[in-house]
């Protein structure tokens, strides 16, 4: 009968392991309670930030640098060049391993596989690694398909090391240091690292302080880049900023006159107004051959200077430009200097 509560079950007995009040309001009122603030996505067993994390963990105890501060990104498996868990780029193939030995770019060891079958290319790869004193392993055909990440190495890989990159405040301290007058070439979005090498190839023979290059949206310093510099990227600092316009800004603050290059621009590079600014500390920023300047970038440049261009052509490669900006720059201070020989 209801509300009768002395029949059989309608009070649980003490000795149970349910609570002998009546009601679930204790149990619901205990599972609202919570199990406390949620942890950091980074704490998470499972979640991706968890997993990065202790990625960067292992990489700090093994004291190497992440892929991308390093320049040094993967490529896709059918290209000649990949990027191993360390950092090391390797350059895969015959003719790629060979020009590379060629114009000197920096290598740690010259990987041959097991029972070769020998050719020109193979046998003045293993000779110029011996006059350069590189190792040379031999190594099972599986680890090479490994180290070339899927590309066709045809039985020779060359290991080449992170790029070094410099700091743009330490290029002009010792510009300052040493009584120089700064020039500093900056690239806004050139992502090919066949533009880049030759940017740091004419920015050396036109004696640049350094090329500068953001870490985001542009090319670095791959194998690539240095065969095209022509071991040029041996003797100018390449400097990598997180910001380009911060970069810039520093740049301004150290006494340096920003002139951009833009097609759109009034003033050609050649004017006499460019001339006087570029007997002092410049940087000369080069921006893409398709887009140009970013408008951050375009803004933060003190001037910004066209090529003059005859036709139909509508824009330079990103390392002719460079070369013909630097051109007047250089006959700018020549003047300059023969007039106070004067």
């Amino acid at each position: 009968m209801a509300g009768n509560s002395s029949r059989r079950g309608a009070v649980r007995k003490a000795g149970s392991k349910k609570t002998p009040t009546t009601g679930t309001g204790g149990k619901n009122r205990r599972g609202l309670e919570g199990r406390g603030p949620t942890p950091p996505a980074e704490e998470r067993t499972g979640h991706p930030a968890a997993r990065r994390a202790a990625a960067a963990a292992r990489r700090a105890g093994e004291g190497t640098a992440r892929p991308a501060d390093d320049g040094l990104r993967a490529q896709r498996p059918t290209g000649r060049t990949t990027t191993s868990r360390a950092g090391n780029e390797a350059v895969a193939g015959r003719n790629p391993v060979v020009e590379a030995l060629r114009t000197g770019v920096p290598a740690t060891a010259l990987h041959v596989a097991t029972r070769i079958e020998t050719d020109d290319r193979v046998r003045e790869a293993l000779r110029t690694a011996a006059d350069r004193g590189l190792p040379v392993l031999e190594v099972a055909r599986p680890e090479l398909d490994r180290m070339a990440g899927g590309a066709v190495h045809q039985g020779l890989v060359l290991t080449v090391p992170p790029y070094q990159y410099a700091s743009l405040a330490d290029v002009l301290e010792a510009d300052t240091t040493a009584g120089r007058v700064p020039l500093v070439v900056a690239l806004d979005g050139v992502t090919d690292p066949r533009n880049l090498g030759a940017v740091v190839r004419t920015a050396a023979a036109f004696g640049a302080s350094c090329v500068l290059v953001p870490e985001r949206r542009s090319a670095g310093m791959t194998a690539s880049a240095w065969k095209t510099s022509a071991g040029a990227a041996a003797r100018l600092p390449v400097a990598r900023e997180t910001n380009l316009t911060r970069a810039l800004e520093a740049a301004k603050a150290a006494g340096c006159f920003v002139i951009g290059l833009d097609a759109d621009a009034d003033a050609p590079i050649g004017s006499a107004d460019v001339a006087r600014i570029a007997e002092g500390p410049v940087a000369v920023v080069v921006g893409s051959e398709g887009r140009g300047l970013s408008r951050l970038v375009r803004e933060t440049c003190d001037l910004v200077a066209s090529i003059p261009m005859a036709g139909q052509v509508e824009s330079l490669n990103a390392g002719v430009a460079c070369s013909i900006a630097l051109y007047e720059v250089a006959r700018a201070r020549e003047a300059a200097g023969a007039r106070a020989r004067l």
